[in-house]
């Protein structure tokens, strides 16, 4: 089968496309055919060798997709030969054929193609368990998000205002937060040449945001966080801007306010139950419209490199999607 290998750990253009041997299939497991996956920052760093999980090489990188289940191992039930689904995988999404754990599988309605499904497990899935479970946001609450035109953030964008929040989109250039704006924002920011912390004070009266969506760190995670009401959450997603910030606790004190981490995965994998119900929900939304995912971008494996620096150079808006 065609796949994209990692052989060493280092920067993404030190990828190939060869044809390798199909995994086996094991019991508890099935075969997808995949149709498309999803690229995701944690996909950079692990070809990079700079994530916290690093598998052994050679791999095929890759850690969400969505195809047709092609066969099925001893002991899968619940599944069938046929079925459209999603998945998710520590590695192993970028290629023509995928073996997968069966609790990692999903079937998805008819009416999601496959590359919004190949985007939806990771940014969705982290988007809603952090307003959900983590921050447990109400509706009239605001909330901000940076980084809004990427993958996690315009997903939490619509999720947000799907929750009854007030949103505002923070991002570095107009055409991003016109994307934003068409997937529901209500006010916007462009830290690119507008002041964050005043902008924030303005577009809430003063009294501040209550909750915080933080996919980028950097210098916006301390300026944002001078912007947040009494009470509010500051969600730590990643550090798409490369550096992970010091934040002075004496802000949290002084705020009453709370940091809150968020560690999707582990979550998922460790409460399987609220996953699956996490999920349910997600396609309700997109059944009922109320969720659109919004494809950056889809690249043939052979055109990876193009893929990958549309993300890292944090021009993708929306999901990026590589297809075998």
């Amino acid at each position: 089968m065609k796949a994209l290998v990692c052989k060493e750990f280092g920067p993404e253009d030190q990828l190939v496309v060869e044809d390798i041997d199909a995994p086996a299939i094991q019991p508890g497991h099935v075969r997808i055919d995949v149709k498309a996956g999803g690229l995701n920052f944690p996909d950079l760093l692990c070809v990079r060798g700079q994530y916290q999980f690093k598998p052994p090489l050679p791999f095929v990188p890759g850690t969400e997709g969505a195809g047709v289940i092609s066969e099925l191992g001893e002991g899968v039930e619940g599944l069938a030969v046929g079925d459209k689904v999603l998945f998710n995988t520590p590695v192993g999404a970028f290629a023509e054929q995928a073996v997968v754990p069966a609790p990692a599988v999903t079937p998805i309605p008819d009416s999601m193609p496959f590359d919004a499904a190949a985007g939806l497990t990771i940014v969705y899935g982290t988007s809603y368990h952090a307003l959900k479970q983590r921050a447990e946001i109400k509706p009239g609450e605001t909330l901000l998000v940076l980084g809004a035109a990427g993958g996690v953030g315009l997903a939490t964008v619509e999720l947000g205002k799907a929750m009854g929040a007030k949103v505002i989109a923070a991002a570095s250039s107009d055409e991003k937060l016109a994307v934003c704006k068409s997937h529901g924002a209500d006010e916007l920011i462009n830290y690119s040449t507008e002041d964050l912390k005043a902008r924030i004070k303005e577009l809430t009266g003063g009294k501040g945001v209550d909750v915080i969506y933080d996919p980028v760190g950097g210098d916006y995670a301390e300026t944002a966080f001078r912007g947040i009401a009494a009470g509010g959450r500051h969600l730590v997603i990643g550090f798409a801007a490369g550096e992970i910030p010091k934040l002075p606790l004496n802000l949290p004190l002084l705020k009453m306010a709370s940091v809150v981490g968020v560690f999707w995965g582990a979550w998922a994998g460790s409460v399987p139950g609220g996953h699956k119900q996490n999920m349910d929900e997600l396609f309700e939304m997109f059944e009922a419209g109320k969720i659109k995912p919004h494809v950056a971008g889809t690249y043939r494996l052979e055109d990876f490199i193009e893929g990958f620096n549309a993300l890292s150079g944090r021009k993708a808006i929306g999901k990026v999607i590589l297809t075998p």
